[in-house]
């Protein structure tokens, strides 16, 4: 058993992903406080060995923009990684109080419920564009999940009196659950849909 713990609390050793597909693009190993400070920056594929709480604090900076309208801009989203672990934490908590499971395993869960494996891609040909079901690359199915857990979380507490922790673990704890409620869980719906019926 290691001794390091995420935000030296919850146990990371007994966590493992079930999508085999997912295996390699989801880090898991014990870590005290994600934050890697971008050493993994200049390697191809780097995403994949930053631990996945750290990806998710990532996103939850900046969300990125829904149907390249942007809008959600990055000036919304910015802040100070303190805030924003500080966020993950308390959702964290909250998630263990309402599952009384590990909330790395629920968030790897929900994860894994959440990425899409297919999606429609546009192409011209000829004079028009044409659409096609493709199958979806294993980092961006876990770029897409976590990119849509920060969105969901965004529209429902911008603006709001509900603190944005308790947004987030609503997300999770829906997309762990395979509820449609969660905005992830639903995108995922929508896209795998769009695909099989462009085929």
């Amino acid at each position: 058993m290691s001794e390091a713990k995420l935000f030296d609390r919850w146990d990371m050793d007994d966590v493992s992903v079930k999508d085999a597909g997912l295996v390699d693009y989801v880090t898991v190993e014990p870590i005290i406080v994600p934050k890697t400070g971008g050493r993994h920056a200049k390697q191809q594929f780097h995403k994949s060995k930053v631990p996945i709480v750290e990806r998710l604090i990532n996103k939850l900076f900046v969300a990125g923009h829904k149907g390249k309208k942007h809008k959600i801009t990055s000036g919304n989203n910015v802040g100070k990684t303190y805030v924003v672990s500080n966020l993950v934490y308390k959702a964290f908590e909250i998630i263990e109080e309402q599952t009384k499971k590990n909330p790395v395993e629920v968030l790897v869960t929900a994860i894994e419920n959440s990425a899409p494996t297919e999606e429609v891609m546009s192409y011209q040909k000829g004079g028009i564009m044409a659409r096609e079901g493709v199958v979806t690359s294993p980092q961006r199915r876990v770029d897409l999940a976590l990119k849509h857990m920060a969105q969901g979380t965004f529209h429902k507490s911008h603006g709001n009196k509900i603190p944005a922790s308790q947004v987030l673990a609503k997300e999770i704890i829906g997309a762990y659950k395979s509820d449609s409620a969660s905005y992830a869980f639903s995108e995922r719906v929508r896209r795998e849909k769009e695909a099989t019926g462009s085929l």
